[in-house]
Formats: structure tokens, C-alpha cells, sequence
């Protein structure tokens, strides 16, 4: 039986290129799997796809009876939803651990490092196995993408390392221009309804017994963003009004290293606690914050405790 190897809800470049390099890996030692996706694919990753003419993963079926692997994730609420139809064989990932338990043995490969692919290229190394050229691009542009090219504080040696080993596999000569190349058509927001602008990268995390979310929106220049705000604005209060005690959306200007912050909560307190500031009539800037994995969602669990 083929394996599916899968990321999480919302698809980033990460859980695109990692679904794709976890399912040549695991094939090539001896268990067939295919990748997929649960969601669409958003404009970077595309952009990332074509540039290195890798076929986009099909999206996910029903999961009863198939055989699953996990990238980029290990969070219940991040999975598919009928996971517990499947058997789990393994994980890759490099966030906190998530509550996903097995009643059989698993393999589980994870680092605190700024991206999966750079745990995955770490996996093909230690098992001897040679990377193609075109997932070595994708998995280049994913790790580019997650540590936006080393300026997150998430980025590790161990993740500059992966980009240049795979630059060179890949026969990229300037790797920071390629994430440039990359950014700007993240940037690209024109048109793009605000609903789906707040999932595009957007998790959902249980905290306290309270369902809290966080999406971020990267672009080269905060302003690219004036036009989608009022929409933006009726997102978050339309997905706030479903259930949600707190939502957060942070608009990160990977030039300025630093991100403004929309929320809605039931604490009026919260950012101060999160954040150390008090909310103002202007727009709430948190300089230095360009990470949710990192700067945020730990101290949003721990204000929540």
C-alpha cells in the first residue's frame, strides 16, 4: 500500500516541499508514498512548484484504511480530520510537540531548526540518499521561505547549512534573491478576497480550553497591505463570531522585521500580556516579532495558563 505523506490544513511552502521530499524519501527506502495537500496551494508555493517543475501534490481523500505520514505538524487540529481512520507510521517536524497519540510504535523525526525541510534534508544525509535536483530546489525555497532568509530568530546554523548544500544540489547561484524573487509574489495581495487572506497561513491552537487563533501575512513592504485591510478587518470578526475566544493576525514587513497586529478577543488585556504594550488609537506595531512559531504562540499558551 502507498503511503500518504501530508502537512497541515492551510498548505505553506514547507508543508508542500516537505510532503514532497518526505514521500521520495520514504519510497526510496522501501515504503511507496505519494504527497498531498489539504488545502490550496497558495501563490509562493506555486511560484516555488514551476520554478523547479515539480508537479503539485493531488488533494487528500478520505483517509480510512491508508497509511499516513505526517510533515510539518504534529497538532491534532492541524491534521485531517479522520487521522484516527488511518495508521500513522511516522512524523517530520520542527514545531512544539502536538498532543497526536499512536497505539502503535512510530518513527519521529524533529528539531527545534526554522523549517521541516531542513529536518527532512538532515534525514536524507544520516540514510544516504541522494536528493533530485528539483526537490533539493523546493526544499531550498522552503527553508527561505520559513526563516525568511535567516532573518527569523527560528533560523538555525543547521538551517543556513541545508540551504547551502541545497543551492548547490539545485544549481542555485544566489539564494537570496531567489527568496526575494519568492517575497514579492507573496506580496502579491491584489484581488485576494480577506477571508482568504487571514487562512492563508493560519493555525488554529487549544489553549487553556480555549480555541485561540493566529494567521501571518509576509510581505516586502506593510503598505502593499492598506488596501485589504477593511477586509481583513470583516474577516477576522467573521471568524472570530465562529467560535474562537481570541484571533490574532499579524502583518509581518520582512524589510522592516517587525509585524503590526490585528486580533480580536474576548481579554481586552491579552496583548498586553502577550506582548508587553497597550493597545493605542493607532495601529499596534511589535518590532521584532516575525515569528508566530516563536514569538507568539508561546506566549499566547502561557497567558492563557
Amino acid at each position: 500500500m502507498t503511503a500518504i505523506v501530508v502537512g497541515h490544513k492551510n498548505p505553506d511552502t514547507d508543508s508542500v516541499a516537505a510532503a514532497i521530499a518526505a514521500a521520495d524519501l520514504m519510497s526510496k527506502r522501501g515504503v511507496p508514498a505519494r504527497p498531498y495537500v489539504q488545502g490550496k496551494i497558495p501563490p509562493e508555493t506555486v511560484f516555488v512548484l514551476e520554478t523547479f517543475a515539480v508537479t503539485a501534490p493531488e488533494l487528500l481523500g478520505p483517509l480510512a484504511g491508508q497509511k499516513v505520514i505526517l510533515v510539518d505538524h504534529s497538532d491534532r487540529n492541524q491534521a485531517p480530520a479522520d487521522l484516527d481512520q488511518a495508521e500513522l507510521l511516522g512524523i517530520f517536524d520542527h514545531h512544539k510537540l502536538g498532543d497526536i497519540t499512536t497505539s502503535s510504535p512510530l518513527f519521529f523525526h524533529a528539531l527545534p531548526v526554522g523549517c521541516s525541510c531542513t529536518v527532512i534534508k538532515q534525514c536524507y544525509d544520516f540514510h544516504g540518499v541522494a536528493i533530485p535536483r528539483n526537490i533539493a530546489g523546493v526544499m531550498l525555497c522552503a527553508i527561505l521561505s520559513d526563516t525568511l532568509i535567516f532573518k527569523s530568530p527560528t533560523t538555525t546554523d543547521d538551517d543556513k547549512k541545508a540551504v547551502k548544500e541545497l543551492a548547490a544540489l539545485a544549481g542555485v547561484e544566489d539564494y537570496a534573491a531567489l527568496g526575494m524573487k519568492m517575497f514579492v509574489v507573496k506580496s502579491d495581495v491584489s484581488g485576494v478576497p480577506g477571508r482568504e487572506l487571514l487562512f492563508r497561513d493560519y493555525k488554529d491552537f487549544e489553549m487553556g480550553g480555549n480555541k485561540v487563533g493566529v494567521g501571518q501575512l509576509e510581505v516586502v513592504d506593510i503598505k502593499l497591505l492598506d488596501e485589504a485591510r477593511p477586509e481583513l478587518h470583516i474577516a477576522l470578526q467573521e471568524a472570530k463570531a465562529e467560535g474562537r475566544h481570541t484571533i490574532m493576525l499579524l502583518l509581518t514587513d520582512i524589510m522592516l522585521e517587525g509585524s503590526e497586529l490585528l486580533y480580536l478577543t474576548d481579554d481586552p488585556a491579552l496583548p498586553e500580556k502577550v506582548f508587553g504594550v497597550k493597545p493605542g488609537a493607532g495601529p499596534l506595531w511589535l518590532p521584532g516579532i516575525m515569528s508566530r512559531k516563536k514569538d507568539v504562540v508561546p506566549k499566547l499558551g502561557a497567558a492563557f495558563k
